[in-house]
C-alpha cells in the first residue's frame, strides 16, 4: 500500500511516499480503509522529534484519520467490516489503510463526511477536554482562546460559544479576524500589534479571565498568567511559539485561580471509556450542525510535508485535510 514515511526525525522535508505492506489488526485493533487524514501542529512536532514521544523508525505520521472498517481483531467487539469510523492514533493516518485501537474510534453518523470527521477527534476532543472535564467551565464565563484561528483554538472557540461562555479570540494576525468571529468570538485581541493587558482589562471591565486556554506558551502564557479573575483555570494547552513559560507561582496564590494541565491523548489512554463517550458526543454535535470544523484546504497524500511546513509556519486556518481516497 501507498504510505508518508519518516525515516529520521529531520522535519518535514525529508517525508517521503513509499509502498509498505499493509498492517494487521490485533485483538482489540481495527483495520480501516483510510478516505482522510488531518494535518496537525503536533503531526509536525513529531517527525521533527520534538514531541513527548518519539515512534521507532521508519513510521508512518498521522495522528487522526477517516474511513471504512476493512477488518477487526478478535477481542474487537464495537465495530465490523463496512463500518464508517473516524480515529486518532499516535501514527499511521498517512497511508491508505491504518490500524487504530477500538477504543480510539468512533462510528460516524450518516451524512458525515470523511474529510470533516477527520479533523474533530483531536482539535475539539482536546477544546472539550479542556472546557468541559479540566475547567468545568460555567455559562457566562469569560474565555480567552490564544492561537484562536488555528486548529485546536478555533475548536475551542467553537465549542467555547456553543458552552455559553464569552469568548475572546487572540490572533496573530488581522487576516484571522473575520472567521474566528463568524465562530461566536464577541472580541478579539491581535497580541502581535495590541498591549494583551490593556484589551484584556478593557474588555472584561478590569475583572480579568475565567478560563485561560493558551495554545501559544512563551510571553502570552505570562502575560494570561497576571489577567486571571478570581477563582479563574489558566490551562497551557502547546507551545506554538516555540517557548515553554514560566510565571511567579504568586499570581495563582494571590487571585486563588488554578493551573491545569491539559494531554488529552494521555487522558485518553488512561481512561478509555470516557474518552469514548467524549468522542461519541462530539460526533453527535458534528452530525447535528452544532459544531463546525473548519477546512482550510484539501491536499492529495503526496503533499503530506508541505502541509506541515504550512502548519509549522502558523499559516492555516482550521485544518488542512489529506484526501486519500
Amino acid at each position: 500500500m501507498k504510505a508518508v514515511l519518516c525515516h529520521s526525525f529531520t522535519g518535514p522535508g525529508d517525508l517521503r511516499v513509499g509502498e509498505i505492506d499493509a498492517p494487521q489488526p490485533a485483538g482489540d485493533e481495527i483495520l480501516i480503509d483510510v478516505h482522510a487524514a488531518s494535518v496537525s501542529f503536533m503531526d509536525q512536532l513529531i517527525v521533527s522529534g520534538l514531541y513527548q514521544m518519539r515512534p521507532p523508525t521508519p513510521f508512518v505520521p498521522g495522528t487522526e484519520a477517516s474511513g471504512v472498517v476493512v477488518a477487526v481483531g478478535d477481542k474487537v467487539t464495537t465495530f465490523a467490516p463496512g463500518d464508517r469510523v473516524a480515529c486518532s492514533a499516535w501514527t499511521g493516518g498517512y497511508a491508505e489503510r491504518m490500524i487504530a485501537r477500538e477504543s480510539k474510534s468512533v462510528h460516524l453518523p450518516d451524512g458525515v463526511a470523511f474529510e470533516a470527521a477527520a479533523t474533530v477527534l483531536h482539535n475539539y476532543g482536546t477544546a472539550w477536554y479542556a472546557l468541559v472535564e479540566r475547567a468545568r467551565a460555567q455559562r457566562g464565563e469569560t474565555l480567552l482562546v490564544t492561537g484562536a484561528a488555528g486548529g485546536v483554538g478555533l475548536a475551542a472557540v467553537d465549542l467555547g460559544s456553543h458552552l455559553g461562555l464569552r469568548v475572546i479570540a487572540g490572533v496573530g494576525s488581522d487576516d484571522k479576524a473575520a472567521l474566528v468571529r463568524s465562530y461566536g468570538a464577541s472580541d478579539i485581541v491581535n497580541y502581535r500589534n495590541e498591549d494583551l493587558r490593556d484589551r484584556i482589562k478593557s474588555i472584561t471591565g478590569g475583572n480579568g479571565i475565567d478560563v485561560g486556554f493558551d495554545n501559544v506558551g512563551g510571553a502570552i502564557f505570562e502575560q494570561m498568567a497576571r489577567l486571571m479573575a478570581w477563582g479563574g483555570r489558566l490551562m497551557p494547552i502547546g507551545f506554538t511559539g516555540g517557548e515553554i513559560p514560566s510565571i511567579p507561582m504568586n499570581l495563582p496564590l494571590l487571585k486563588n485561580y488554578s493551573i491545569l494541565g491539559v494531554f488529552v491523548g494521555a487522558w485518553a489512554e488512561k481512561f478509555s471509556s470516557e474518552a469514548a463517550r467524549m468522542n461519541d458526543t462530539l460526533m453527535q454535535l458534528l452530525a447535528d450542525g452544532r459544531i463546525r470544523p473548519h477546512i482550510d484546504r484539501v491536499l492529495p497524500l503526496e503533499e503530506a510535508g508541505n502541509a506541515m511546513h504550512a502548519v509549522a509556519g502558523r499559516t492555516v486556518q482550521g485544518r488542512i485535510v489529506l484526501k486519500i481516497r
